[in-house]
């Protein structure tokens, strides 16, 4: 009978043990905000690597083509952090863009010449308008530090490309999205799922309705200043 009793008081105490164990195993657990920002930045960087690509083989103005080496190269960078991040956090990760990023290289795929330059231009404005506005809604909302950093980093390599693609569509008479005095979302906003579609200007023999390469939201963040 002793026996039992301790057999029976230590099953009680690895229970103990085992509760908190698990409770700290799901508060570890990435929020929603935070998984969807990691896996939809991932099939950013995916759609920008091919897109790159594209760019370099295909495209007939040399800002195009600089630009398109430079997106590849930024954003294999980053999608290495993105990896390391979501393998660290248990967050699998799609392996393709999605339906609409596909849909916009399958579009830049048939196109060439000038036409291929604007709508490649075209959609890359639309695609890092959305990208930022969602890195900006991840450092403003997201709750998992490393997410956060990683966020806090991509932004400013975001931003960047954003203003050279802007000096890129004026040199080739490209209308550039009207920007909002704020890209920060109002509070409690969710994290728009990656893909949509908006309305942006058509450049003559550009994309009218293009699904957008980035994250799905609609606002337009502000350009900073060169």
């Amino acid at each position: 009978m002793l026996g039992l009793k301790r057999l029976g008081l230590l099953a009680a105490l690895v229970l103990v043990g085992v509760a908190p164990a698990a409770a700290a195993q799901a508060a570890a657990q990435p929020s929603t905000q935070d998984t969807q920002y990691l896996q939809a930045v991932h099939q950013v960087n995916l759609f920008e690597i091919t897109a790159g690509d594209l760019a370099q083989q295909k495209g007939q103005n040399q800002g195009v083509k600089d630009l398109g080496a430079m997106f590849k190269t930024d954003h294999t960078q980053l999608d290495q952090t993105v990896q390391q991040t979501a393998s660290q956090l248990n967050v699998q990760l799609p392996n393709e863009p999605t339906a609409d990023q596909q849909a916009v290289l399958d579009k830049l795929n048939n196109a060439s010449g000038e036409k291929f330059d604007r709508e490649w231009v075209t959609a890359q404005l639309a695609g890092h308008v959305q990208a930022i506005q969602a890195t900006q809604t991840e450092i403003s909302q997201g709750s998992e530090q490393s997410v956060v950093q990683l966020a806090q980093t991509a932004l400013p390599t975001l931003q960047a490309h954003y203003d050279e693609l802007v000096q890129l569509a004026n040199q080739l008479g490209i209308p550039v999205p009207q920007t909002s005095a704020s890209g920060t979302p109002s509070p409690g906003t969710s994290s728009p799922a990656p893909g949509g579609v908006t309305e942006s200007p058509a450049p003559s023999g550009g994309i009218t309705e293009s699904p957008e390469p980035g994250l799905g939201t609609t606002e337009r963040p502000a350009p900073s200043e060169s």
